[in-house]
């Protein structure tokens, strides 16, 4: 059974199944998403930019931007839908970050992981020489 939560938009109680938001919202936000995509779906507005949707429709840019980022508007489909990246701020079709910052996040990951690799084997040839006994001859 469901848990009691507060809706994450308007605050109201509500029995919490999969979603965050209340039935009420739920509505409000497919209502917004069927005008948004009754728009886009004309052929003369397939081109469309989000500055140009929240213009012609009413419906914020925070809410469209959402639908492209669940997918539930495609921007293979509309390919003027970009959002920003989540590290730098470019604009990107899809994911949450942009081939640049994937790759430069991926290349800093490589680095940490060798920078690592180089400490666990500095640790392991300090073991092996604590167990190592040195004798010293003294020719006197």
């Amino acid at each position: 059974m469901g848990e009691l939560a507060n809706c994450a938009r308007c605050d109201k109680v509500f029995v919490k199944t999969n979603k965050s938001i209340c039935p009420d919202c739920v509505r409000e936000d497919e209502k917004q998403f069927q005008t948004v995509y009754d728009f886009l779906k004309k052929r003369e507005n397939r081109q469309a930019t989000i500055p140009e949707i929240v213009e012609a429709t009413g419906v914020e840019e925070d809410v469209i931007l959402q639908f492209v980022k669940d997918k539930r508007i495609r921007s293979t489909q509309f390919p003027n839908l970009s959002y920003p990246c989540e590290r730098c701020g470019e604009p990107i079709a899809s994911g949450k970050v942009c081939e640049n910052c994937r790759n430069e996040l991926t290349s800093d990951l490589r680095y940490q992981n060798e920078i690592e690799q180089v400490e666990q084997k500095n640790e392991q040839q300090e073991k092996q020489r604590a167990k190592t006994y040195y004798t010293r001859i003294n020719n006197d």
